[in-house]
């Protein structure tokens, strides 16, 4: 820590790689404790890893990039100042800040981001079988290991993996793959009350140009998953970004989505009907968006939503 105020915990990184460290991790939940956001503080060519900047994007931090005499965030580009107690948003800022939009330092790819959302209950022995599975599918190996921070800690054990997250009201746990590609996944484990727990995991596969994601597999890798675990929802989406899960604070453009998947055998909107997978015993119905590349497919995932909310019993 080198600067704590009211509103903020300000740690500075020169390095070129910020990770989700233990001692990081561990000034998270102290902010969270006391209400301060964590503003990490990097020169612009620092990168960070995928399970750091998941924290940043989820507004639990902020990526503060210093460029020269100025700073901006690192995920939006906006400029920011220091006003004594925390950064803040420049005022009369009406554009990017000049070393967002430089070219990112490594070619650009696409990465394969898959969200899963279930509940489950207090019978369920195991968690995190989505990641065990999706991994494996998409790599074809098993994970190689998980932990709380980086790097991590253990090798991949379900049970201890298990036990770890049951153990908290809320966990965020990091499993990475063994494969050819890069490939991590990011849980967050909810205690929903009476033995349930909510699951929130984002699996992500990176991918260079020459070197494509297998989206015409989308279907039958989410029937495969559906058949071993509950799926309540699960979002398919390419991300812009580098091969090695790593982000700059840089504009490599932005995600899109490909497909919908949501439990159970439901009907869509005109024009984006949906398409039966899974098991007869756990049926998922998998509604496709676009090709990962075109904004126009968050105009679809709005409509299948809002088919979907309407749909449901009052």
């Amino acid at each position: 820590m080198d600067a704590l105020t009211d509103q903020a915990m300000v740690v500075l990184q020169d390095r070129p790689l910020v990770a989700l460290h233990a001692w990081l991790a561990e000034s998270l939940d102290d902010c969270a404790a006391s209400g301060r956001t964590l503003q990490l503080v990097t020169p612009i060519d620092t990168r960070l890893s995928l399970p750091l900047r998941s924290v940043v994007a989820g507004r639990t931090a902020q990526w503060v990039v210093r460029d020269g005499d100025g700073y901006y965030e690192g995920l939006t580009g906006r400029p920011l100042q220091w006003d004594g107690a925390t950064f803040v948003p420049v005022p009369e800022a009406r554009d990017y800040a000049p070393g967002f939009t430089t070219r990112p330092t490594a070619p650009i790819g696409a990465q394969l981001a898959l969200v899963y959302r279930s509940q489950h209950g207090p019978g369920d022995e195991t968690l995190g079988g989505a990641a065990d599975h999706l991994l494996r599918l998409l790599t074809g190996r098993p994970p190689a290991g998980w932990g709380a921070a980086e790097p991590l800690a253990h090798s991949w054990e379900p049970d201890r993996f298990t036990e770890y997250a049951r153990g908290r009201a809320s966990a965020r746990l990091v499993v990475i793959g063994d494969g050819p590609r890069p490939a991590q996944a990011v849980c967050e484990f909810t205690a929903a009350g009476t033995g349930a727990t909510t699951e929130v995991t984002t699996v992500t596969v990176g991918y260079t140009a020459d070197d494509p994601p297998p989206l015409r597999h989308l279907p039958s890798l989410i029937g495969a998953l559906a058949a071993e675990q509950p799926v309540t929802s699960l979002l398919a989406q390419l991300v812009p970004g580098r091969a090695d899960l790593t982000a700059e604070p840089r504009w490599t453009g932005s995600p899109a989505p490909v497909a919908l998947a949501v439990t159970g055998t439901v009907t869509g909107p005109p024009g984006i009907p949906g398409r039966q997978i899974g098991p007869p015993g756990a049926p998922v119905t998998l509604f496709p968006l676009g090709d990962g590349r075109s904004p126009d497919g968050w105009r679809r995932h709005r409509e299948v939503m809002r088919h979907l909310r309407s749909a449901q019993p009052s």
